[in-house]
């Protein structure tokens, strides 16, 4: 081992196909941007552990032994960054994104090429940039958290992807799949900056993208990009309003829904006579115990993104 190169650490989860046949060419040529930059590079698969905090002790140990921090690299999907996320948090190491998920929004809102050899590139000649996290309890998310429909949503369109492949329409497919079948709603009470409000919602959803949000046409975009909670409640749960949100959701219109409510804040709690709900985390399903407390960790994670070139 040379300590005057740069460690890179790739970190994949192998469900994401990032070892698909077709694409061994990519892998190739980015090794060699990297070699060509002066990075030493070690690959780790996500599941070689028995937990994330097992493999990026591993990681972190491998990173010591340089003289340069050098990178760790998520490639996958929501849940790869939100796990490697989750261990980078105030850490002088930055994040590397090699976007390989159905939306990419962390990607995305950074301006970080979905093409994965300019991704390839810039982890190895971009900036870092400290983003906002959001914390839930002891977990965090990325781009968003949820509790009553959505998470059964993300089961649902779990089995459509493995069926079909993982396309943007299963996402709307899944959710008319719930509405039909699975309509339940969550008695609440709901704290926001310490005014509680009881809440009978079939959906709570925390969104910390600002992409995301803005794509859905919800004013609370601003709020997820200055750091705060940005919350939507759908205060009734009968079918017809739910049709009616999914359309609006579909048409990027969510915010002119009928009982559809969005609020910002420093903090959320919410409480729950069960002493677990199960909580959607950017695409994972969870089960948390009550209450659920949330903030946002500013400023909190560094990633890699496109040097900003100013206009002369």
């Amino acid at each position: 081992m040379n300590i005057q190169l740069r460690p890179l650490s790739l970190i994949y989860n192998e469900k994401s196909g990032f070892h698909a046949r077709h694409k061994e060419h990519f892998y190739e040529e980015m090794m060699t941007i990297w070699t060509l930059h002066g990075f030493e590079i070690q690959v780790f698969e996500i599941s070689s552990q028995p937990n994330i905090q097992s493999l990026m002790k591993e990681v972190f140990q491998r990173h010591h032994q340089y003289a340069h921090q050098g990178i760790i690299v998520a490639a996958g999907g929501d849940g790869t960054l939100n796990a490697v996320a989750s261990q980078l948090m105030h850490h002088d190491i930055p994040m590397g994104i090699l976007p390989l998920g159905t939306f990419n929004y962390v990607a995305r809102v950074l301006n970080i090429p979905l093409d994965l050899l300019k991704a390839a590139q810039v982890i190895a000649t971009g900036q870092p940039r400290a983003v906002h996290v959001a914390c839930i309890n002891d977990q965090i998310y990325l781009n968003n958290a949820s509790l009553g429909l959505y998470p059964l949503f993300i089961k649902k369109r779990e089995i459509y992807n493995r069926k079909w492949g993982r396309f943007p329409l299963n996402a709307y497919t899944s959710g008319l799949d719930v509405l039909i079948r699975d309509r339940k709603e969550l008695k609440l009470e709901v704290q926001v900056d310490g005014q509680k409000y009881p809440v009978k919602t079939p959906l709570i959803f925390f969104g910390n993208n600002q992409l995301q949000l803005q794509e859905m046409k919800l004013k609370i975009a601003k709020c997820a990009e200055v750091g705060l909670i940005a919350g939507v409640v759908i205060a009734k749960g009968d079918k017809a309003t739910l049709f009616k949100t999914l359309f609006q959701t579909i048409r990027g219109k969510l915010e002119n829904a009928s009982d559809v409510y969005s609020f910002g804040a420093q903090k959320v709690i919410v409480y729950s006579k069960k002493p677990k709900l199960t909580v959607a985390l950017d695409g994972e399903i969870v089960e948390m115990t009550t209450p659920l407390k949330l903030h946002v960790e500013k400023n909190a994670l560094n990633i890699m993104v496109p040097h900003v070139t100013s206009s002369v």
